[in-house]
């Protein structure tokens, strides 16, 4: 039996690749299948006008699920997120690209030789109304 190959420890201040995505009406209503949130804030035309609101808000558990795509694709198979967390500061809506933006802040080798990593992200709307939408966001992610 050959002995295991070492994780590769990422280099702190290390950019994982950006994640961007438009998020449209059919995405928000999968999720609310998968997720069983059927609140009409996510798909209802008149729900919406009557609070004065232009589309359907992104469900916010939404974003924490993009951060975790971004870091899982950044990391490989081998990739195991052992904690979010994330701030919402401003609404997204069906129809607005997002872009998730996150760097290793901090890492360490384990006696077990898996890798601990710590990651800063935030998420941000892209184009004609930009606006950070998710910040402060952070993961810790176990490289085995």
């Amino acid at each position: 039996m050959s002995a295991p190959v070492p994780v590769p420890l990422p280099d702190v201040g290390a950019e994982l690749p950006a994640l961007r995505t438009t998020l449209t009406l059919t995405d928000l209503i999968v999720y609310a299948g998968a997720t069983w949130d059927w609140h009409r804030l996510h798909y209802d035309p008149a729900y919406l006008a009557a609070h004065g609101l232009p589309a359907p808000v992104v469900d916010g558990q939404l974003f924490g699920a993009l951060l975790v795509r971004q870091t899982q694709e950044a990391f490989g198979p081998k990739a195991f997120v052992r904690g979010l967390h994330f701030r919402f500061a401003r609404p997204v809506f069906a129809g607005e690209t997002v872009m998730c933006a996150a760097r290793v802040t901090a890492r360490e080798r384990q006696p077990d030789g898996t890798v601990r990593v710590s990651v800063a992200a935030s998420v941000e709307v892209v184009g004609e109304r930009a606006r950070v939408a998710v910040a402060p966001a952070g993961l810790e992610v176990e490289l085995r």
